[in-house]
């Protein structure tokens, strides 16, 4: 049978993520060192693991037929691949950031200033939609300390709470683009691979979906059941069971994880006992 492969980060807060997701969805990888490459012992699919810049050249070429990485390097890197679907994870903006001490009104103040970044590609389509002429300086690694050793006027990087930012006495003044983890494909994958990635997406689907969502159960007198049964949609309607006791039943439903804890408070004031939330690993709608 045809197998596919998928890029992941070799390292990094992301990959481990990717592989949990990948783990999630029933996939049981079997090189727990992580070297180059791992292959499922349960499904036809071989993991590999580059640095997250080469993966969509890699993907575009079909060295790899998937990958997951930061939408920021899909955009940078700006290969002929696809993005299959977000992630929900890795999530950051990318922003630009000045010296704290200097006065801003909007992005016209870049114009003609020296800007350092990884992401020149990104950042040179940004400004150039905007008519405003800017000075490139690209950098690998610390980016922050740019202006403070005069490399540059200004900084565009990615940005998560900030504090690397105030530590290099950098202030942040206006957002580019948001950015998140991606799964991408190759966009001629045969009709055997094709099948295979839809069934992932499938099981990603629903990883995504359970985590979403909460189970809950609950007990509630019966002559309150209109009223909580208004507050549980669930995916239909709620199931509704009688209980040993006289006069009582227990409810099952599914609930948004936003609105779980507001809900649960108006349930309890509606009379529901013994209410209980339980996570879900998959959901299938």
């Amino acid at each position: 049978m045809k197998s596919i492969k998928i890029a992941l980060q070799k390292s990094g807060r992301l990959s481990e993520k990717s592989i949990q997701l990948l783990e999630s969805c029933g996939i049981q990888l079997s090189n727990g060192e992580r070297k180059l490459k791992a292959v499922a012992s349960n499904y036809p699919i071989e993991i590999l693991f580059l640095r997250d810049d080469d993966i969509p050249q890699y993907v575009e070429q079909g060295v790899a037929d998937l990958g997951i990485l930061g939408e920021n390097e899909v955009w940078e890197q700006n290969k002929n691949v696809t993005i299959l679907k977000p992630l929900g994870f890795a999530k950051c903006r990318m922003a630009l950031a000045i010296p704290k001490e200097e006065n801003y009104t909007d992005l016209s103040y870049f114009a003609s200033k020296k800007i350092a970044t990884s992401y020149p590609g990104v950042l040179s389509r940004f400004f150039a939609k905007k008519n405003i002429p800017i000075i490139l300086e690209p950098i690998s690694g610390s980016v922050e300390i740019a202006p403070g050793i005069g490399l540059a006027d200004a900084v565009f990087d990615i940005v998560s709470t900030g504090s690397t930012l105030l530590m290099n006495g950098l202030k942040e003044v206006a957002t580019v683009c948001s950015s998140q983890a991606v799964l991408i494909a190759n966009p001629n994958l045969s009709a055997e691979q094709q099948e295979l990635v839809d069934n992932l997406l499938f099981r990603i689907d629903a990883c995504q979906q359970a985590k979403a969502n909460k189970y809950i159960l609950l007990n509630a007198p019966n002559e309150q059941l209109d009223t909580i049964i208004q507050l549980l949609p669930g995916i239909k309607s709620p199931t509704v069971m009688p209980l040993a006791l006289s006069g009582w039943s227990s409810i099952h439903a599914v609930l948004s994880e936003k609105e779980s804890w507001s809900i649960i408070e108006q349930l309890k004031k509606a009379g529901a006992e013994g209410i209980l939330v339980i996570p879900m690993d998959q959901m299938v709608a």
